[in-house]
């Protein structure tokens, strides 16, 4: 466990990655929380949990403060209870700003949205309570309960529980950490969004220097510069999830792709495949916003799942020579996915299926059966 977290300190800018990883064995990503977290990230109940230092405009003052009060006086009940323990000059409105849209008051059970419609009214409450009691007096909702004690009396105004939706929640995440966090934007558009591209971003560094490509996926960084000449030209950042690419684009002004291609938009990007020493570039020439009904959504999952079939070839064993194999893998490595091939080896009424290993998985599509089909001399490729 202590290897994995430091595997997330290494990559907290490639958090979604990690957690897929942690998915498969079992182990959670959590989101900050102000009752369990501390600077660094910790295990907690066999997951691991955000450390407070992640969060933007938290420092680590503002972090000793909430893990003082929290060592003094035990779990935080509420924001209202947070602002009136914590210390004022440590932990400011915009530091507790940035906790309640991270999700670290999740503990709490309040909405986020709500919490944040409230934020001033509790910030001004409690460092009205701290000062009061500097100087040593009482609220005046400090009341005598009548046996010589003083009982404290709430009248905190009620926190909605309204909430946000869930894209403007994962944008709160991607502003204070950095990172989307407790989804991702493109968990449910992944596959309609797939079948609307040649590859993924991975595998556009297997593309030739030159070559054209379509990809898609979720801008995460952007930037526009004024070139030598005055022209502007856009640098951006497609993440699909699995991987990244950077995009750059000339002559943008106010051309159509320079509209689509915004921070934390969806789009679908055609461009030339730059292959460089410092990595894999995409020269944008083509760039729409990509935003599917729930009808495409569901579609696209459906055949999704299908894909994921073994893909039959059937091939007579006349034809099967060391030209015939080498010919078929080469298509194989050209459309890499997860389906299986499954070879079926005719000879007269006698069949002879194999299956193919690992490394010959393919991504079905009328493309892959056109290129074998024309290869092998009629249709003999097909899903099982």
């Amino acid at each position: 466990m202590a290897a994995l977290i430091s595997s997330v300190m290494d990559t907290k800018d490639k958090v979604p990655f990690f957690a897929a990883r942690c998915e498969d064995m079992g182990i959670d990503i959590l989101p900050p929380d102000v009752n369990q977290s501390d600077h660094e990230f910790v295990v907690v109940d066999g997951n691991i949990r955000f450390g407070l230092d992640a969060v933007k405009g938290v420092g680590f003052q503002a972090v000793e403060s909430i893990k003082a009060a929290r060592a003094q006086d035990g779990p935080f009940a509420s924001l209202w209870d947070f602002c009136e323990r914590v210390d004022a000059r440590l932990v400011n409105k915009r530091a507790i700003e940035a906790l309640i849209k991270c999700g670290a008051f999740g503990s709490t059970g309040a909405t986020r949205k709500g919490m944040l419609s409230v934020l001033e009214q509790a910030q001004s409450a409690g460092q009205q309570s701290q000062l009061d009691a500097q100087i040593g007096q009482g609220s005046i909702f400090d009341l005598d309960d009548g046996g010589g004690s003083a009982a404290t009396v709430s009248h905190h105004a009620p926190i909605s529980e309204t909430e946000f939706e869930q894209k403007e929640l994962l944008s709160l995440e991607k502003e204070t950490l950095g990172t989307y966090l407790s989804s991702h934007p493109l968990i449910e558009v992944q596959h309609a969004l797939r079948a609307k591209v040649d590859c993924s971003i991975a595998e556009l560094a297997d593309k030739k220097d030159g070559s054209w490509a379509t990809v898609g996926g979720i801008i995460t960084d952007y930037q526009k510069r004024r070139t030598r000449n005055g022209t502007q030209m856009m640098i951006a950042t497609l993440d699909d999830i699995e991987a990244q690419v950077e995009l750059l684009a000339f002559n943008v002004g106010e051309s159509t792709k320079a509209r689509a291609i915004e921070p934390d938009a969806i789009v679908i990007v055609k461009g030339r495949v730059d292959q460089k020493e410092e990595g894999t570039k995409l020269m944008v020439q083509e760039a729409s916003v990509y935003d599917p009904d729930p009808e495409e959504i569901a579609n696209a999952k459906k055949i999704e799942v299908k894909k994921r079939e073994p893909f039959t070839v059937t091939v007579d064993s006349g034809q099967l020579s060391m030209d015939t194999v080498d010919d078929m893998k080469s298509i194989f490595e050209h459309h890499r996915g997860e389906a299986e091939v499954l070879l079926v080896v005719k000879n007269g009424d006698r069949e002879t299926k194999l299956r193919l290993g690992p490394d010959y998985r393919v991504r079905q599509s009328p493309v892959l059966r056109s290129e074998l089909d024309e290869m092998l001399g009629g249709p003999s490729a097909q899903a099982a």
